[in-house]
């Protein structure tokens, strides 16, 4: 039985129909409203997941608040789910945004996302145009096989086994003066003895951004596990990436956002994507952030979506662990911070929250 989520909100035609086309042939249930989903997931029979948001043109939905508020305190409102999300929106505007910070705060309340599990679509569809054009039909009816894709996603959506033999941690800090390594060096102490733990350093200009290849370009070197600007990325992440079951993203919070570095990173891995997109699809992929006054969910939302919603990573329930600490070493001493490392090394081996 698949959930669909809908709030009530700005009626949507086009999501109606949208949604009785990605559904023909799924057994479901619609729920529109919070008191509705809490009954179900506090009987334990939510399992799958399709949140389905339609937005005015100036991106709001009360109801959808609502909704985001309940995620946002009922922490283990989602425990042991899979979930997928579509929105719908008026604008240009407002539907990726919307979609992350949905995905975030279903993570956090326990949900499992498969790679690419979001389909957003302006309000013109212009995002649609490129896969149109691939698929031989308009804007429409992309959307609509997009939607589709995604429900028998969620649907069909059964992780292996989880594997954590090989664990492939990237940063960019100095350990000098980097909280966000210390709190990675806190989590790798309470792996096990048997896990192969990789460690890459991006700093210091090592890695060279996507300069934007061509297409055809891109796709030439990526089949060959290569990409064009070489270096490190090649020599050393490739492999690296290509072996790892898990990867987890050292991420302090620079300016709201990832380093310079990492977004290299993001944009770099997509020469190796265009090969092994369907290898990227069994490894998940975590993150460790540290901000030295606020704003860790929006680095949180930077990496699920390059490497969740683009990049075909699994998203496991709860994927970040998320600190405020400013001086050098004060993570340290923050209150209970070792006991949440031990919990989040747990979940990193094995995969669940």
């Amino acid at each position: 039985m698949l959930y669909v989520v809908k709030p009530a909100g700005p009626v949507s035609d086009r999501l109606d129909t949208v949604l009785a086309y990605a559904l023909a042939g799924t057994e479901y249930c619609v729920v529109t409203t919070v008191a509705e989903l809490t009954a179900y997931c506090r009987r334990g029979s939510v399992k799958k997941i399709l949140f389905a948001v339609s937005l005015g043109y100036g991106g709001i939905n009360l109801a959808y608040a609502e909704l985001a508020a309940y995620l946002a305190l009922e922490k283990d409102a989602l425990q042991h789910t899979c979930g997928g999300v579509l929105i719908d929106g008026d604008s240009e505007l407002f539907t990726k945004k919307v979609g992350r910070e949905l995905i975030f705060l279903a993570n956090r309340a326990g949900c499992l996302f498969p790679g690419k599990p979001l389909v957003e679509a302006t309000g013109t569809l212009a995002n649609f145009a490129v896969q149109a054009a691939l698929q031989g039909v308009d804007t429409l009816q992309a959307y609509k096989l997009s939607a589709r894709r995604l429900v028998r996603k969620v649907t069909a959506f059964s992780p292996a086994p989880v594997s954590a033999e090989n664990v492939l941690a990237l940063h960019t800090s100095s350990r000098s003066t980097s909280n966000t390594l210390l709190l990675w060096e806190m989590v790798r102490r309470h792996l096990s003895s048997e896990i192969a733990v990789n460690e890459i350093s991006l700093r210091n200009g090592a890695v060279v951004d996507c300069r934007g290849c061509s297409y055809e370009t891109c796709l030439h070197f990526g089949e060959k596990g290569d990409c064009f600007y070489g270096g490190l990325i090649v020599d050393t992440v490739y492999p690296a990436v290509k072996t790892c079951d898990v990867m987890v993203l050292i991420c302090p919070n620079y300016n709201d956002s990832v380093s310079a570095n990492m977004m290299a990173f993001f944009n770099r891995l997509t020469a190796l994507f265009r090969k092994d997109s369907e290898t990227f699809a069994g490894k998940r992929v975590y993150g460790i952030i540290v901000s030295g006054y606020s704003g860790g969910d929006l680095v949180a939302e930077q990496i699920l979506g390059a490497m969740n919603c683009n990049k075909n990573f699994i998203l496991p329930p709860r994927f970040s662990l998320t600190e405020t600490a400013n001086d050098p070493q004060q993570i340290l001493s923050c209150p209970g911070i070792e006991e949440r490392a031990k919990i989040f090394a747990a979940q990193i081996m094995n995969g669940q929250a």
